[in-house]
């Protein structure tokens, strides 16, 4: 469900071409920081009494990295590069968690998610072969081309980062469920993305949006509403409750589904079919999800099993 409520991501810097990455990103997450303080009203006085230092150091770390510094990264190589190259690069995420997770606990063995990767890996190639094939307008420029690659592998990083340390910072804390977190990440970003606003107000606005009519700015805000109520605020909420219950090599596979999303809507913004290179994209991504997903249920039987045999010697040795 957060992977389908993130898939919308991808569409608003299409949509919405004209507006800079700065602009997309100070209006996405300053509608967040309203949404998530709207939320947190009615709990703000428990929130802030169980509100520690660390857990402020954290937000504002997780915020800035996760939110703020990832979605101008992306937006900026969406549009210097296009599509294809930026989804190329962002969409090895479920590998590069998986791997930044193989020591965690629960965690399964690499060699035993080598496969399953493999075809995540190969689901990743073929959707982006696919888009190389298509004439995507991208820029001619080498030093723009520079520019938007480093853009897209920075996107990553912050990704990949953001998705290994809110995991383990929630499966370390205890005092705060899923949603109480998400609420306090969107209520501090909300306050970065406003601080943004300060930063466009002394930039020159002809290099930032030009003109733009009355009719663009309201759309700009209705998306903008829509990514702070679904991908940003609810669909934190879903992945928080996530990464509280699975181990970090899983939750990082759970990543593609965002992909599978994006291709989704993108395929009816286009009013098209998937094409054959698509179809076959989307199977195997599903199809190694679902192979990791069963050695993880695997592994978990197989612990359940040695808890039980420990439990029944315990038993045996304690009998008279």
């Amino acid at each position: 469900m957060a992977g389908a409520l993130w898939g919308m991501v991808f569409l608003v810097p299409r949509v919405l071409p004209d507006f800079s990455p700065l602009l997309l990103s100070a209006g996405r997450y300053t509608m967040y920081g309203l949404v998530s303080l709207a939320a947190a009203l009615p709990m703000m006085r428990s929130l802030v009494k169980r509100l520690t230092r660390e857990d402020l150091g954290a937000l504002v770390k997780l915020a800035v990295v996760g939110n703020l510094l990832y979605y101008l990264l992306l937006t900026a190589a969406v549009h210097l590069i296009g599509i294809a190259p930026a989804s190329l690069i962002v969409g090895v995420l479920p590998v590069t968690v998986t791997l930044l997770g193989r020591r965690d606990r629960g965690a399964v063995p690499l060699a035993r998610l080598a496969w399953p990767l493999a075809m995540v890996m190969a689901g990743i190639a073929c959707i982006n072969v696919d888009v190389f094939t298509v004439a995507d307008g991208t820029p001619a420029s080498v030093a723009t081309r520079l520019i938007g690659l480093a853009c897209a592998v920075g996107a990553l990083g912050c990704w990949t980062w953001f998705a290994v340390e809110n995991t383990r910072y929630l499966q370390r804390q205890t005092h705060f469920s899923g949603n109480e977190w998400s609420v306090l990440w969107g209520v501090v970003t909300g306050a970065l993305g406003a601080a943004l606003w300060l930063v466009i107000g002394v930039l020159p606005s002809d290099g930032l949006q030009g003109e733009l009519a009355d009719g663009r700015w309201h759309t700009f805000w209705m998306l903008n509403l829509g990514l702070a109520v679904g991908a940003s605020w609810l669909g934190n909420g879903l992945w928080n409750a996530a990464s509280k219950r699975l181990p970090l090599t899983l939750s990082g596979q759970m990543i593609v589904f965002e992909t599978l999303f994006a291709l989704l809507y993108a395929f009816i913004y286009d009013q098209r079919l998937p094409r054959p290179l698509e179809i076959a994209a989307i199977l195997l991504l599903v199809a190694g999800v679902c192979w990791s997903v069963r050695q993880h249920a695997d592994d978990d039987s197989s612990g359940a099993a040695s808890l039980g045999d420990k439990a029944r010697d315990e038993a045996r040795i304690a009998a008279p």
